[in-house]
Parts: structure tokens; C-alpha cells; sequence
């Protein structure tokens, strides 16, 4: 099979490598769409827990190919898509029903083969059905998991105000799924006016065009749109810039949520008495593990949209600008991998 292949940090080649066979448990998938987004230029850079050598590629969906010995959930010829993420199960945090904060945890596409790949191998419990959705619907399961493990992390109570700093593709699925989990007002911030246009037509309440070079003035014009602050804000730029000034944006007895990636050696100052004496609540939410089911019901009803979010799609052999246009492509939004 073709597949692009990590040698070590900046170093790929698309080439051929033998197709894997599918030991007990697992299942062997051929990829039909996979998705790039942000953590992939990390991982690029050798970055974000990545293990070289290494196949890349966390967002999928497929067809299954091939059944291991004792798979009796899935059939040849269905559509699915992956959970990536792999925690031990025995671990501390494993023990106490925290999987996502597992000491030993792993990825596909991270620090295990992933879906830049004619085919994939996944454990049994890692796949899901996904038949009556689109591929360009359901290769969005696995950044919505991500999303929908964020709004659950924010436990949004009805009528509260939302701020979410970031109209990428994360920033269009938060912005839905705050809104539908109880928020009486949503407003998406971003650089990109017609992303926030996309986000419009997704259902955001308002947009605000922000210059990530002046900072202060995206501060002093959102202050004055709601000047006692939002209850729920997101940082969804992985900008340290734009995180300093959540808090100060927070209402009192409001959340503040980190969400975007960082690099691990980044940070921002906080004002530790303005946390302290408006008790302001910050959160972090890495990726997801368990919220795959909840996110494939949302898409199949239609609750979560993704309409009109890809804007790029290239082929396997052209990895190299499908990496480019998301670094650097002003006009890109979402960019997809296509197989068939």
C-alpha cells in the first residue's frame, strides 16, 4: 500500500509499504477521506508527542476491508471511522475513569501507524459505525469528539454567554455544540472573515473580526460588546497572545477554557487576584476518548453541521502541499486527503 511515512521530523516520503494484516480484535480499513489539521503540522515538526518513524493521520473514515479472528461487530464493506486515541486501562487515571489523563496513552497517526494510508489497522473497540453520513460528514468525527469533549468539560448551564476565540474548523463545531448544549448567545472571533461567514451560517450568534496584531483593540471592541464579560470563554487559536486576554473577557464566576495547541514550551500571564476575587474558573481540554458515540449521533441527526467547512482536497502524493496550503493558505479551512 502507499502511505506517507515519517523518517524523523520534517522528513516524509510518500511510499510503499507492505498493507498490514489485521491480528484478533482488529480491523483492517481501507481509508477513503482523511482530514489535516493543526496537531498534523505539530506532529510535522516533531512536536505534540510524535515517535518517529511514523504514519501519520488522526481523522478518517473508511471502508472496512478485513475482519481479525473473534470481530463479530463489523462486516466487510461498512463504512466507519476511528477513535484514535488509546489509553492502557490500567494506569492510575485509567482506574479512576479518567482514560484521557492516562499515563500511558497513545495515538494512532501520533505515536502508532494512522490514515495517511491506502489502508489502516485499528482495535475492534477504537471503530465505529458511521453508515448514513456523507465521508465529508463523517471525517469530521474525530475533531467533533475532540469538540464535544470540550463542551462537556464546560458543563454550560442554559442561558449563559459564550466567547469563542478561533472560526477554524474546531472554533465552527464548538461554536454548534455550545450553542446546542443550553448557551443563550454564541460569538466566534477570527481572522478570517469568511470563516466567521461559515460560522454565521452555522448558527453563531455574532462574529467579530479580530487583527491578531492588535490584540488590544480585539480587547477594548469585544470589552464594549458585552463590558461585564462572557460566562464561558475558549482560547481555539493556540495563540498566547490572544489567551492572555480571556480572563480579563471572563465575567465573574465565569470559565475560561484553553483549547487550542500551544507548543510545550509556551506560556501567558494570568492576573492570579482577578481569578482569585471573581473567582474565575480555567479549564483545559485535550483532545477526547469517550465521546465518539455522542458526537456520531449529533452528525447523524443534523445537530452538528459541516457544511461548506472543507475547502481543500488534494491526493495521497501530494501530502507535502496539503501540509503548505494549511500552513500558509489564507483561503484554506478545512484540507482533506482523498483516496478514491
Amino acid at each position: 500500500m502507499k502511505a506517507v511515512v515519517y523518517d524523523s521530523a520534517k522528513n516524509f516520503t510518500v511510499r510503499e509499504v507492505p498493507t498490514p494484516t489485521p491480528a484478533p480484535g482488529e480491523v483492517l480499513i481501507k481509508t477513503e477521506l482523511a482530514g489535516v489539521c493543526g496537531t498534523d503540522l505539530h506532529i510535522h515538526e516533531g512536536h505534540f508527542l510524535a515517535e518517529f518513524p511514523l504514519i501519520p493521520g488522526h481523522e478518517m473514515v473508511g471502508i472496512v476491508s478485513a475482519l481479525g479472528e473473534g470481530v463479530s461487530q463489523f462486516k466487510v464493506g461498512e463504512r466507519v471511522t476511528v477513535n484514535p486515541v488509546v489509553s492502557c486501562g490500567d494506569c492510575e487515571f485509567c482506574r479512576e475513569g479518567k482514560p484521557i489523563l492516562c499515563h500511558n496513552r497513545k495515538g494512532l497517526g501520533t505515536n502508532w501507524p494512522g490514515s495517511f494510508a491506502e489502508y489502516m489497522i485499528a482495535t475492534q473497540d477504537l471503530v465505529f459505525k458511521v453508515e448514513g453520513l456523507t465521508i465529508d460528514e463523517a471525517v469530521f468525527a474525530e475533531p467533533a469528539a475532540c469538540a464535544m469533549h470540550g463542551a462537556h468539560m464546560l458543563g454550560i448551564k442554559p442561558g449563559s454567554s459564550a466567547l469563542i476565540f478561533g472560526a477554524g474548523p474546531t472554533g465552527q463545531l464548538l461554536a454548534q455544540l455550545v450553542a446546542k448544549g443550553g448557551a443563550a448567545s454564541v460569538v466566534v472571533a477570527g481572522s478570517s472573515q469568511f470563516k466567521l461567514d461559515t460560522a454565521k451560517s452555522l448558527g453563531a450568534d455574532d462574529t467579530y473580526l479580530m487583527d491578531r496584531k492588535n490584540v488590544k483593540k480585539t480587547f477594548e471592541d469585544l470589552k464594549a460588546m458585552r463590558p461585564s464579560g462572557f460566562d464561558i470563554v475558549i482560547e481555539a487559536t493556540g495563540s498566547t497572545e490572544v489567551a492572555e486576554i480571556c480572563v480579563p473577557l471572563t465575567r465573574s464566576g465565569g470559565t475560561m477554557m484553553v483549547y487550542g495547541v500551544t507548543e510545550s514550551h509556551e506560556t501567558f500571564p494570568i492576573n492570579a487576584f482577578d481569578v482569585f476575587h471573581r473567582e474565575i474558573t480555567i479549564k483545559g481540554s485535550f483532545a477526547e476518548i469517550d465521546t465518539f458515540p455522542a458526537t456520531i449521533a449529533a452528525l447523524s441527526s443534523g445537530r452538528l453541521q459541516t457544511n461548506g467547512i472543507i475547502t481543500h482536497r488534494f491526493k495521497l502524493d501530494d501530502y507535502g502541499k496539503a501540509l503548505e496550503t494549511l500552513r500558509s493558505d489564507k483561503s484554506a479551512h478545512k484540507v482533506v486527503i482523498e483516496f478514491n
